[in-house]
């Protein structure tokens, strides 16, 4: 072979090695390519896998708590992260982060255990800490190595532990930060960038499945809570009421109580005062009685059924609470705790500029092993009627008799019903009395039953007739009936001066077409509507004040006299009683009886004959008793005067004898 030839086939050949090294490179990029693509494809995989177990999972848990375990427990086992546990946000001080008991733990946990007990003693505000910087981003936070970093406050425990790479990502609903999850390894590692993007998918998702979950709790809390005071209501507490009576028909030797709680005068703050004024009352008086729960949380001695000692206060609605006394040892241990209610609201509240003092009238039925749940309940109740009836502000419990007695009401009911269709109620007048002369010059219309042989006094069946209802059908009989009598004594005896003062009730008060009845009825009876002089309390125009002034001005068109009663009772403003088109301030008999013995009483009663002469109105003095009465009455230049020093409420006829002899009272004391 020549020397050229020779050349010639080494160049062929190195050209082919070239070919050859250049396809083994390309071969082997390609199978880089494909490896990486492999892995890469299997990374992804697994994300879709861990980011679909998390989806899945988290959609079947029913709790937050459960959430979060298993997000710490798929990553943890997804990425060799050693340890896991999840902050979540402080629902007593929003701004900060608190440790929870969720953990994930992939090691050993002994080697954790101080780092773990360190934790569960930490809190993080906002840019302090791990967990601390990712509430105040909003984004993950990857740390190579936690010796390096002087805002890892757990540092030299975590050094000690060993622990090297932290990092932790937000649950996010929205753009707020719900909890905190933050994973520790042994082993140094660099930021993984997909690992990153992957937990801020997790995070995203979990939050919307987070923000679910407590929509949904919020939805169940509402559904067994009270809106305006955050305490249990009605359906809460009987649930509760119902496993401690079936508690008790286990285990007879365990007791508990309840107790009704009626707030004294409630109405009458929130006719005067509003609503607004009202619920705020409601929401201070919660957080009062809250503080009389017992704090104890003891256990059941039987240790078959642990039963955890959780005494429940709960509104029913209104001004109305009952409280769950759980585990009691006596009939004692209940009475303490009404007590303590009474304690706490002797003190007053502050609202609106006003000092307003509250009371209760508290029952309380102790449970016995046969008793079912709305039957406490109901025995409670009664005995709250019973502490209300003698007077409020006390505490009293349950007896078989005010079962009797509420069958008792419930049949006067049943009498009024047909006492109304039977026509069985009557009128009394009592004399209204002019202080400069001596003249009588109008009476007030009281009803009476006359039921067989026996004369019922109101006491007795208005406060059932205002509770049923029927208080409207009797109050358009009183007003009818006595608009009838008055026209016919005119026509026999005219007098100038003579009216008749004719009560109101709330309930009718109340009525949209108030204004339509009464116009019936002075149609009906022909009487001039001057000499109608129509009463309502103090604290009915303080319901609503734009309405009451609405009415009011209605019926005054129709040349009615119109009267404020039992004024001094009540919480009304004084910026509104200007507005008012009354003509006469009736002061309550308290203030009147208490003239001679009171200051206090002169004063108030003086400054309500002030405040009327200012507003050009006339003043009737209710429950003159003595003629020492009568005497301070005149001094303070008081208009009228009406009470059982001129006479008791007498039947129609004695009132026609007084007007047929012209009759006028002595107002001066025989020497």
């Amino acid at each position: 072979m020549t020397l050229h030839a020779t050349a010639s086939h080494d160049m062929s050949l190195k050209r082919l090695e070239k070919r050859l090294e250049r396809e083994r490179l390309a071969r082997l990029e390609a199978e880089a390519i494909a490896e990486r693509g492999l892995r890469e494809l299997y990374e992804k995989q697994q994300q879709l896998q861990l980011l679909e177990a998390i989806a899945v999972a988290a959609n079947q848990a029913n709790k937050l708590n459960d959430i979060l375990q298993l997000a710490l427990s798929k990553i943890c086992q997804f990425s060799a992260w050693q340890l896991g546990h999840a902050y979540i946000i402080d629902p007593k001080q929003p701004h900060r982060l608190k440790p929870s008991m969720i953990w994930h733990c992939s090691g050993r946990e002994s080697v954790f255990e101080a780092f773990q007990e360190l934790t569960h003693r930490t809190y993080f505000e906002q840019g302090i800490g791990l967990p601390g910087r990712v509430f105040a981003s909003g984004q993950a936070t990857w740390i190579v190595n936690i010796a390096d970093d002087s805002n890892f406050v757990r540092q030299a425990c975590g050094i000690a532990t060993g622990i090297k790479t932290a990092c932790a990502f937000p649950i996010l609903t929205g753009h707020r930060v719900t909890a905190v999850l933050e994973f520790f390894s042994l082993l140094e590692s660099p930021p993984q960038v997909t690992l990153l993007q992957m937990m801020a998918q997790i995070g995203i998702h979990l939050g919307r499945v987070v923000e679910r979950q407590l929509a949904e709790e919020r939805l169940l809390y509402d559904a067994f809570h009270d809106p305006l005071t955050g305490l249990p209501n009605r359906a809460l507490f009987l649930d509760r009421l119902k496993r401690a009576a079936a508690h008790k028909r286990r285990y007879p030797n365990y007791q508990f109580a309840v107790l009704f709680i009626d707030l004294d005068r409630f109405k009458v703050v929130n006719d005067s005062l509003g609503h607004f004024v009202g619920d705020s009352l409601i929401h201070q008086i919660a957080k009062r009685l809250l503080t009389t729960l017992r704090n104890e949380d003891m256990l059941s001695v039987n240790s078959q059924d642990i039963y955890h000692l959780k005494d429940t206060l709960a509104r029913l609605g209104g001004d109305e609470f009952t409280l769950l006394l759980d585990d009691l040892r006596g009939s004692s241990d209940a009475m303490r705790v009404a007590e303590r209610i009474q304690h706490v609201l002797n003190e007053p509240f502050i609202l609106e500029n006003q000092t307003i003092y509250i009371a209760a009238s508290i029952g309380i039925a102790l449970a016995h092993a046969d008793i079912d749940a709305d039957d406490l309940i109901r025995n409670a109740d009664l005995a709250m009627y019973r502490a209300k009836s003698l007077g409020g502000k006390r505490s009293e419990f349950f007896d078989q008799s005010m079962h009797t007695l509420a069958i008792n009401r419930l049949l006067i009911e049943n009498d009024l019903r047909l006492g109304i269709l039977q026509q069985q109620f009557i009128l009394h007048y009592q004399p209204i009395v002019c202080l400069a002369s001596g003249q009588l010059v109008g009476v007030e219309a009281l009803i009476r039953w006359q039921k067989a042989e026996k004369l019922v006094f109101p006491n007795d069946f208005i406060p059932i007739a205002e509770e049923s209802g029927l208080i409207i059908s009797l109050d358009l009989w009183v007003m009818a009936e006595a608009c009838r009598t008055v026209k016919r004594w005119l026509a026999t005896h005219p007098v100038s001066t003579m009216t008749v003062s004719i009560n109101l009730s709330a309930r009718l008060f109340a009525l949209e077409n108030l204004a339509s009845h009464i116009q019936h009825i002075l149609a009906e009876t022909g009487i001039n509507p001057q000499l109608v002089r129509l009463e309502i309390t103090e604290s009915m125009t303080m319901q609503d004040t734009e309405r009451a002034i609405h009415v009011l001005k209605a019926l005054k068109t129709m040349g009615l006299n119109l009267s404020i009663d039992d004024f001094g009772t009540g919480y009304s403003s004084l910026s509104y009683l200007h507005r008012f088109p009354a003509d006469t301030l009736k002061i309550d008999r308290s203030f009147v009886l208490g003239l001679n013995e009171s200051h206090e009483s002169q004063q108030i009663v003086a400054s309500i004959i002030s405040l009327a002469r200012n507003l050009n109105m006339k003043v009737i003095a209710e429950g003159t008793e003595t003629l020492a009465h009568v005497q301070q009455l005149q001094q303070l230049q008081c208009d009228f005067a009406q009470g059982y020093y001129f006479s008791k409420p007498v039947p129609a006829q004695a009132i026609e004898h007084l007007l047929s002899s012209q009759h006028t009272y002595h107002l001066i004391s025989p020497v």
